[in-house]
């Protein structure tokens, strides 16, 4: 099997707010759209997402009225420090402050409007 590109999908109640969300503070721009879809990608590659308002009908049924809780979209960066910086100037609620893990991990979370949570991680040199 070979792999052409990675996405996620994630069923919200208002795709505009998470998608905006997106494109405002983490560079992605929007690949398409229709009633209930945004389909999002980042010019730097990694992964896709795809938002899915809750109850659309084109869901299985068994899936429809699922969200996206508990789900961490979690990007790696460089910076972090900077980051954190620069989205809490954006007015961007930190919602897990900046920290470093015992291993060197560094990181922090945010929330979109629907409450799908965005980690940034640094981590440490080998």
């Amino acid at each position: 099997m070979q792999i052409t590109s990675t996405v996620v999908t994630l069923t919200v109640e208002d795709v505009t707010t998470s998608a905006a969300f997106l494109q405002r503070h983490f560079g992605y721009t929007e690949q398409m759209s229709a009633d209930g879809f945004v389909s999002l990608v980042h010019p730097g590659g990694g992964v896709g997402v795809v938002y899915l308002r809750r109850g659309l009908e084109v869901l299985p049924e068994d899936q429809r009225h699922r969200t996206a809780d508990g789900v961490i979209l979690a990007f790696t960066v460089e910076d972090i420090a900077a980051e954190e910086e620069r989205l809490r100037g954006e007015g961007v609620t930190i919602t897990l402050p900046l920290r470093e893990e015992p291993w060197g991990e560094k990181l922090f979370q945010v929330a979109d409007p629907n409450g799908v949570v965005v980690e940034l991680v640094e981590w440490a040199e080998q």
